[in-house]
Order: C-alpha cells, then sequence, then structure tokens
C-alpha cells in the first residue's frame, strides 16, 4: 500500500486550498522544517488537526488529554527529564492499561529505546498534544522529587564547606539533576512553595537554631527547620541565584530570581536584611502563569458589583481602594482596569512594583534612584492625554494633589490608601494637607476590602458557632434560619489548615451629596460612617457575616481580619 503523505491527508482533513500547500511546500524548501509544523505557524491548521492527520498516516489514535491521578511515575527513577522532554514522548502506567504518548510518532529510534529499558514490548503507542506530555512529564517528575526535608535528613556536617556555583538559573527547576545537597534544597524549597501555593518564603535565623516559612492564604507557617550550619551557604546561594553580593552581609540587599517550575513561570523578589543572628531573607512569589482575576472572581456581592462596574465607567474622578498591606488592593485595581481596558481609551498606570503585565495599558515602575517617584511619573503621564490613570499608592501630599488635579481636569484615577475603612480615607486626605472642598469635588467612591480564607470544600463540616462568636459578628438567629455554617476539619489538599484559598469582603461608600457636605463640616471618620450606614453602607463586618452565613468562610475568619 502506498504511504500517503502528511500534507496530502491534511489538505483533505482541513479542506486547505492548493495555494495554502504550494505556500508551505516553498517555505520547507527554502527553510527546511516539517510541513505539518509550518501549516501551524502559518495558522492554517491547528496542533489536533495534524495529530488527526498523523493518526491517518501511522494508523494511530490520538488522546485528547492524558489522566494522571492513577498514573504509575515509577518511569521517573530510571529515565532522565531531559530525554522524555527533548524527544516529547512519556510513558503511561494505569490499572487498566500501558502505552506511550508522543507528540512525534516518527521519532523511532528513541521510542524503541524507551520500550527497552522499560521492557514494553508491546506497549501501544498513542499521538498526544504537545502541552498534554508536558504536563504529564512534570506531573511524574514533580511528585517523585525528594522532599526538601528528606534533603535536609541526608545533609552532614561535612557539607558545611560546600563551594558554590553559580549557575545559569534560566531553565525548568524540575530538569536540574545536580547533586548538591545545597542546590537541590533551595529548589526543592521553590518548588513546594509553588505547588503549595505560597505568596512568601520567609528564611529566619534565630540564635540556635533556622526557620524557613511559607505563606499561605495570608497566614504565615512552619515548614521546614534546618540545621544552622547551613545557614551561610543556604543564603549564599539565594543570593548567587538574585545576584546579590555575597560577600556583603552588613546591607540589606534586594534582588530578583526568573526561574521556571514546570509549565509555571516564576518571578522571585528577593530581600535580605541583616540581623544579629545572620542575615533574615524573605522571597515573594509572584506567578507570572496566573490569569488576572475578572472583577466577577472576587467575592463582590451582586448588587455591589452593578454599582462598581458603573462606577469604573464614570468619565473623571477618583476612585480609592483601601486596606491594609495584603488586603487585594492591586487584584481588585487591575481586574477594575482589565474590566475598561478596550482600544478607545488610553490608561496609563505608576506602580511599585509592577507585578502584572496588562495587553495595551501603559506601565511605569516607580525608580526613586533617578527620581521617578510617584509624584515625578504622575506628572508626566497627565501630558501623554490620558483617560484613565492607575496611582499605585498615594503616600504623600505632593501624589494627592496632583492626583485630585487630574480627576478635576478629567481623568478618572484609581488609587490605594493603607487605612482601615472607607470613611478614615477621607480623614487620612485632609490629615495629608488636602483641603475638604477638593476631597468632595474628586472622589467619588471609596473601596475598604479584606481577604478571608475559604472554608476548604475538601473536607468541610457544617458547624453552629458559640453566641458570643455570632453577636460580635452581628449575625442574629434569623439570619441563618435555613441555611448551613460550614468549617474545615483539615485534610492534605489544604495542608491540614481547613482552607483553601481566598475571597474578599468589601465595604464601599459611594460620596453622595450628604457625605459631601458632612465632609465639609468634620473629618471625623466615624461621623462620616455612621452616615454612609444610614445611606445604607454594607461594612466589612455585614458583608463578612453574609459570607459566613452562606457557608464560604468562618466567624473567626472574619473576625481576625476585621478586628479593631
Amino acid at each position: 500500500m502506498k504511504h500517503r503523505l502528511i500534507g496530502e491527508i491534511l489538505r483533505e482533513v482541513c479542506d486547505l486550498s492548493e495555494d495554502t500547500v504550494s505556500e508551505a511546500l516553498q517555505i520547507q524548501e527554502e527553510k527546511g522544517g516539517r510541513i505539518g509544523e509550518i501549516l501551524i505557524q502559518k495558522g492554517a491548521v491547528t496542533e489536533a488537526d495534524l495529530l488527526k492527520a498523523l493518526g491517518i498516516q501511522f494508523g494511530l489514535r490520538s488522546l485528547p488529554a492524558i489522566a494522571t491521578e492513577q498514573m504509575d511515575i515509577s518511569f521517573a527513577e530510571v529515565i532522565p527529564i531531559q530525554f522524555l522532554k527533548k524527544y516529547h514522548m512519556v510513558p503511561i502506567a494505569t490499572p487498566e492499561m500501558s502505552y506511550i504518548a508522543v507528540n512525534d510518532p516518527v521519532q523511532f529510534q528513541p521510542l524503541d529505546d524507551l520500550r527497552l529499558i522499560l521492557g514494553w514490548d508491546g506497549a501501544e503507542t498513542v499521538l498526544a498534544s504537545h502541552s498534554a506530555i508536558l504536563s504529564a512529564i512534570n506531573f511524574a517528575y514533580d511528585m517523585s522529587s525528594d522532599s526538601a526535608e528528606q534533603v535536609i535528613q541526608d545533609m552532614h556536617e561535612e557539607d558545611r564547606d560546600l563551594i558554590l556555583s553559580a549557575v545559569q538559573e534560566t531553565g525548568d527547576l524540575l530538569d536540574d539533576t545536580s547533586d548538591a545537597p545545597i542546590i537541590k534544597l533551595v529548589n526543592l524549597m521553590l518548588s513546594q512553595a509553588v505547588k503549595a501555593r505560597a505568596s512568601d518564603i520567609h528564611i529566619e535565623p534565630y540564635q540556635t537554631k533556622l526557620k524557613v516559612r511559607y505563606r499561605l492564604d495570608g497566614i504565615l507557617y512552619d515548614m521546614l527547620s534546618p540545621p544552622k550550619h547551613i545557614q551561610p551557604t543556604l543564603i549564599s546561594r539565594i543570593k548567587v541565584m538574585a545576584k546579590l553580593n555575597i560577600a556583603e552581609k552588613r546591607l540589606p540587599q534586594d534582588g530578583r530570581i526568573e526561574i521556571r517550575i514546570g509549565e509555571k513561570n516564576v518571578d522571585i523578589r528577593v530581600s535580605t536584611i541583616p540581623t544579629a543572628f545572620g542575615e533574615r531573607v524573605v522571597l515573594r512569589l509572584l506567578d507570572k502563569t496566573t490569569v488576572l482575576l475578572k472583577l466577577t472572581d472576587l467575592g463582590m456581592p451582586v448588587e455591589g458589583l452593578k454599582v462598581f462596574n458603573g462606577l469604573i465607567k464614570s468619565a473623571h474622578g477618583i476612585i480609592l481602594v483601601t486596606g491594609p498591606t495584603g488586603s487585594g488592593k492591586t487584584t481588585m485595581l487591575y481586574a477594575a482596569l482589565s474590566t475598561i481596558n478596550n482600544p478607545d481609551i488610553n490608561i496609563i498606570t505608576i506602580e511599585d512594583p509592577v507585578e502584572y503585565q496588562i495587553e495595551n495599558i501603559g506601565q511605569i515602575q516607580v525608580n526613586p534612584k533617578i527620581d521617578l517617584t510617584f509624584a515625578n511619573g504622575l506628572r508626566s503621564i497627565v501630558r501623554q492625554d490620558p483617560d484613565v490613570i492607575l496611582v499605585g499608592e498615594i503616600r504623600d501630599l505632593e501624589t494627592a494633589e496632583i492626583a485630585i488635579q487630574a480627576a478635576l481636569t478629567g481623568h478618572l484615577v484609581f488609587s490605594t490608601l493603607h487605612t482601615n475603612d472607607s470613611a478614615s480615607a477621607v480623614t487620612r486626605l485632609i490629615d495629608m494637607g488636602i483641603e475638604p472642598y477638593l476631597v468632595t469635588s474628586s472622589v467619588i467612591a471609596i473601596l475598604a476590602q479584606r481577604l478571608v480564607r475559604t472554608t476548604c470544600s475538601g473536607c468541610k463540616v457544617a458547624y453552629s458557632p458559640d453566641e458570643e462568636s455570632l453577636k460580635n459578628l452581628g449575625i442574629t438567629s434569623d439570619m441563618y434560619t435555613g441555611t448551613k455554617m460550614y468549617k474545615g476539619t483539615g485534610c492534605e489538599s489544604c495542608l491540614n489548615t481547613g482552607y483553601k484559598g481566598r475571597t474578599s469582603i468589601f465595604e464601599m461608600m459611594i460620596l453622595d451629596d450628604r457625605i459631601k457636605n458632612l465632609i465639609l463640616k468634620t473629618s471625623d471618620s466615624n461621623s462620616i460612617k455612621n452616615m454612609a450606614v444610614e445611606q445604607g453602607m454594607v461594612t466589612l463586618r455585614q458583608d463578612g457575616a453574609s459570607k459566613v452565613v452562606n457557608g464560604l468562610t468562618t466567624v473567626e475568619e472574619v473576625l481576625r481580619v476585621t478586628q479593631k
């Protein structure tokens, strides 16, 4: 039987024109390469189309996805990860069957080598997408890695004088096969933190011990206690990765590490400070592959969301988001910008630091070393004909004054303030030196928010909180009639915390005429808040209480983040 050409099969499968195939053949003649890959690059066919055609050509079936739940990962002990990634193939063994998934069935020799090493002579070859194979490879090698605890146990006193080598960290951490225990330990600390969804890693030296803690959903947990003698080597290794001066131990230093762990690109900000017992290091982890959240994902009540959606489409004015560090202010503002982002408007931001890149938005990074402050950057932004401006934070009178002038001259300005509730933001601006009439004529709304941990769905059980706690939160018996409140008992999925993930609680104060008139008379935050509540404002605690009644979080969690 005549062997059919892939171009001919693709033409039939995808109904390609003669010209499209001819162009691809011409590119192949000039530059080389595979006809299928050239057609994918041209956008004429998809990877799924190519796999279908390869299936017809070689008589192989295609897998839409690779299930990793019951996958036997013992092959990770004998097959190097680099081999599988190079040839885009992975052996899959489940209780039902064994097969080898490939992306390119022409790799006959590596396929035979893999069968020989595993002793899988009769195993079926199937086709799978590049991303499905890569996910399965990363899953297998991530699961088979030693734990950081195991590496620490394997360390001996003789590792004290281990010499560090500056290894380029551009590759995938799961590919790093270095035997140096300290390199292994740092790699595992980072990969385990990413897997656990930690936002920060703290390395804290004390007189007789060294402690490593992860911040997960806003709370610090003890994770490791490496031996004290590896402290200098561990910190030096991180400083090498962050391109910091390893000889300078008396001054604070800041640096960055960019790594890849499986399919995740992670940006790590490194900060060191000298303490009495050695350098203390904090690593802030930012997963660059994380998709920006939409406003609807943030937990805002339906009515509040309708109002806020209207506010962010205003022609001019200031919208402030307030709350302490780590309360989700930046995420909220990014979600708001993404909602209104379209080709008709010019959006420019000035931030410290730029945490996420957003398509079609001009983003400026504050740089005090060259005197690019919020105030100086904001002055320049106003001359760039923007419609919407985001100022990362109003820190001083100068920035506040320029932001207000921008709002009064027809710009919509978003910014943040570090205050406890919405009414306190007015007091803060007036305390900075802003005239009350300027506040009332420019600020249109103030949103206060906190992040609360959500109850783990894997181990939640119904419970009845004590009356005192319910009373503190303002929950009366008629509010939870016919509903159940839940708390987590702790499971592997939530690292035995009872919580997994976070949602926001909100308090939105809209400056209507009555509140504006009051601000002109007094800057007392209690008076302003009381009037806003009279006007129907839902406070942080009230929003938290509704989320408790709906079983999303616990009384303790809302009290923790809203306590005065």
